[in-house]
């Protein structure tokens, strides 16, 4: 399954994807882990000789085959360090990096290494791979895992791409069921054990043992705090409209990315994200420390955190039931069909999965029904209809 260099798919989809499924498995009181995969220098590591297979296979013609492999010839590198340039160095291996072409063959070059995954789940990002499992016995799971690890290193083996076992990763998702004492080592083919870690960074979120998010929103609010230190130390720089730009260009995209993601930490965590937000806005307002958040908002016309995650949340919630999200997340969502036909007829009802526990309503699967939206078609053309969305009247 591979979300990298895809249209409609990206960092947040993926993650959704895997947290669901961990959170699932925690539902039902499963031990569940994963390794993160980290491959050494994989787009410099592509074999043209295998790549060229891959493509043929795929049934692209000789001519095209023919262009390929005069694109991959030929080419040189050379380094440029203080005015001085070093002789060229004639490339064989690799994509052309930058290049348009470069990701999409890199896609075509290592997708067949999910087949490998075997009684395993695996999803790729570009080169960055997580292989995960679940089950009641914690032993029977890491046989399981070792086996489609093992699988898949021999996959890699084959296309000549090298595991960078030093940042290659193990660890043990587990919120409701006793620790172990001792956990079984994972082992690459070279006999190397790998490390379990409680803090993961995948794909731009830091994913945590406990799925508490505790450790993402501690990096998010450290990154925050330095910009904004900066900010405040050259205010007297900027206009009023420079400062306006700067926070909504250089702070709230960091607070925005993966918060759908992250929405699902406790309060406790939320509310000091809340805090180096209002810290933004005073910079731009010169609103005084005991100015009220509220008042805050309307000073310079934004929404709350809260606001602004519900409304992503809604932005995936329509695009799940318009299919322009990846089929492993489209999947996931399920239109009841009506019984019989009434007046609420035009109002899309959605199945709510059962759940055994708390973790179980964080997953995207019960939450995209819990905590999204009332849904109805506008029945403004005949055969056509307008999705609108609004928040539940609880919220």
């Amino acid at each position: 399954m591979q979300s990298g260099f895809r249209a409609g798919h990206g960092c947040t989809s993926a993650t959704l994807k895997v947290l669901n499924d961990i959170l699932t498995a925690i539902d039902k009181k499963h031990y569940c882990a994963a390794v993160f995969i980290d491959l050494a220098k994989a787009f410099d590591s592509v074999n043209h000789h295998i790549l060229i297979g891959r493509l043929n296979s795929l049934g692209f013609s000789n001519d095209c085959l023919a262009w390929f492999t005069n694109y991959f010839s030929d080419r040189v590198q050379c380094v440029k360090s203080e005015g001085l340039l070093s002789g060229p160095l004639a490339v064989s291996m690799g994509v052309p990096q930058g290049s348009i072409l470069g990701p999409t063959l890199f896609s075509v070059y290592i997708n067949e290494v999910a087949l490998a995954a075997g009684e395993s789940l695996i999803h790729l990002y570009a080169d960055d791979t997580i292989l995960y499992t679940s089950g009641p016995s914690l032993d029977t799971l890491l046989t399981t895992l070792q086996a489609s690890f093992n699988a898949i290193q021999l996959s890699f083996r084959g296309l000549q791409l090298l595991l960078n076992t030093s940042k290659t990763k193990c660890m043990l998702f587990n919120r409701s069921l006793p620790a172990p004492t001792r956990l079984s080592n994972i082992t690459t083919l070279d006999g190397s054990d790998l490390e379990y870690v409680d803090n993961y960074k995948y794909i731009g979120v830091w994913l945590d043992c406990k799925l508490s998010f505790q450790t993402h929103i501690k990096h998010l609010q450290s990154k925050v705090k330095s910009r904004i230190g900066f900010l405040f130390r050259n205010k007297a720089s900027f206009t009023h409209a420079a400062k306006h730009t700067l926070v909504k260009l250089t702070i709230l995209p960091i607070l925005d990315f993966g918060d759908v993601i992250y929405k699902i930490a406790s309060n406790t965590l939320l509310n000091k994200l809340d805090a180096v937000y209002h810290s933004a806005i005073r910079f731009v307002t010169k609103a005084p420390y005991t100015t009220h958040h509220c008042d805050l908002y309307a000073l310079v016309g934004w929404p709350s955190l809260h606001t602004r995650r519900q409304t992503h949340w809604l932005h995936v919630i329509y695009k799940t039931l318009l299919d322009k999200v990846p089929p492993y997340l489209s999947s996931l969502v399920t239109i009841a069909s009506p019984t019989c036909s009434t007046r609420s007829s035009r109002y899309i009802s959605l199945v709510t999965p059962k759940t055994n526990s708390f973790f179980g309503r964080l997953s995207f699967q019960f939450s995209s029904q819990q905590n999204g939206v009332v849904v109805s078609f506008s029945e403004r053309r005949a055969g056509e209809g307008l999705i609108s969305l609004y928040p539940p009247s609880n919220q």
